[in-house]
């Protein structure tokens, strides 16, 4: 089907004790073993980074951090910069999540700043774009969607840009049960992968991976993952389970295989 390795990414959000998060990803570990045909990362709460890094040392299993600074350093009190996640052992960064957005007044000028960041110290960006019901009610979910990827991508080269990753999250599917029906969730997705092509050159679109994340759970992953431009999976809620994750796991490589 394509050339694009499958990513299948979790959220832990703000849940899980250090012991919680190393015992949940162990058995991740465990699962994925020396490598997978798709590849798999888990995004703990911050103060169990290190301790994750650590249960995961030796296996395929990707750690992203939640969120950071764009700066190396400074006085920020209460940030991460990409400098302290590089130096724990952190993989991707998830950035732009709509609750950053939302709640903590994430802006696109923010998200593009970290994007940037993140990537000079060879973290990947797993940048988050969606719209609200409110929107796509409105009919204005591509313009909301694809001014969420220029503005991210704004600025910089493909050749800077090779290992983003786009995560479409629609705002009204996070956490509600309610999912995008999986021709249109491939809709936006082509959308996006148009829109990238558009900016920077149809070779580097075609090798960007775009994920879908909004109540992915076993029962739909695989549905999900049959759309062509759907290249993976952030999860929220049931990546909090070894038991819901690691079906959605096996969806991506059978999507890999496919």
């Amino acid at each position: 089907m394509t050339s694009r390795t499958p990513l299948i990414a979790g959220n832990w959000k703000l849940h899980n004790t250090v012991a919680e998060s190393q015992a949940l990803a162990s058995a991740i570990a465990a699962h994925v073993g020396n490598g997978l045909a798709c590849e798999v990362v888990v995004g703990p709460v911050a103060t169990s980074l290190s301790a994750v890094s650590q249960t995961l040392r030796g296996s395929a299993v990707g750690l992203s951090a939640q969120n950071t600074h764009w700066e190396d350093s400074g006085a920020f009190t209460g940030e991460l910069s990409p400098t302290l996640l590089a130096d724990v052992g952190c993989s991707h960064c998830i950035i732009g999540h709509s609750e950053r957005r939302q709640y903590f007044g994430e802006t696109d000028a923010g998200v593009r700043k970290k994007v940037a960041a993140v990537l000079a110290h060879k973290v990947v960006p797993i940048v988050c774009v969606g719209e609200s019901l409110e929107q796509r009610e409105a009919g204005k979910t591509l313009d909301v969607v694809l001014g969420q990827v220029e503005a991210a991508t704004e600025g910089l080269d493909a050749v800077a840009l090779a290992p983003l990753v786009v995560a479409y999250e629609p705002i009204w599917a996070i956490g509600t049960g309610r999912t995008a029906k999986a021709e249109d969730a491939q809709d936006v997705h082509r959308a996006i992968r148009g829109r990238l092509a558009e900016l920077k050159g149809e070779s580097w679109s075609d090798s960007i991976r775009i994920l879908y994340g909004g109540s992915v759970k076993p029962s739909n992953a695989d549905e999900l993952l049959a759309e062509p431009d759907v290249d993976g999976a952030l999860v929220g809620g049931a990546s909090l389970s070894a038991d819901n994750f690691i079906p959605i796991i096996d969806a991506g490589v059978r999507r890999a295989e496919s």
